[in-house]
């Protein structure tokens, strides 16, 4: 009965997912612009991080243009192109790269999709709240990785 039970208590806890605390935008730890760590402990949903390319606060295509992507209209010329992606820069390098571009690229113009401190906001609407700790990043730490793993699928 006893080794009956231990069966059954390993197996529950097999069973159950394994939570890990998503990074806060505030403690992300780069490395020459490198994210070596996934700011969820959850894999990246390709599928998502295509139509975040598209939608909402990613919106990519905006500034890059993207072959993948043909069938959606207006694809940006600021940035470079992201084909073939996922082969020029490693799955951290890409995860630094939307977390907050500025630390791999000081004189870009690309937005900080994971970053809530430093910025300088006009209006009444956003005073003090970066101080308080009340902005929101563009992007969740699992819709970065999301991102992160539709980049990794451009390959040349």
């Amino acid at each position: 009965m006893k080794k009956l039970l231990t069966v059954a208590a390993t197996a529950t806890l097999v069973a159950l997912p394994i939570s890990a605390e998503t990074v806060a935008p505030t403690n992300v730890a780069f490395s020459d612009g490198a994210v070596s760590g996934s700011l969820t402990g959850v894999a990246g949903n390709p599928a998502e991080g295509r139509v975040l390319m598209n939608k909402g606060s990613g919106n990519c295509i905006a500034c890059h243009a993207v072959s993948d992507l043909n069938d959606l209209p207006f694809h940006g010329e600021i940035g470079p192109n992201l084909d073939g992606v996922g082969d020029h820069w490693s799955e951290a390098e890409l995860r630094g790269i939307i977390a907050n571009a500025k630390e791999m690229f000081p004189e870009t113009m690309m937005p900080s999709f994971y970053r809530t401190t430093g910025y300088v906001r006009p209006g009444n609407a956003f005073t003090g709240k970066a101080a308080q700790g009340e902005l929101e990043p563009l992007l969740t730490a699992q819709q970065v990785e999301d991102v992160v793993a539709y980049l990794m699928t451009l390959k040349e």
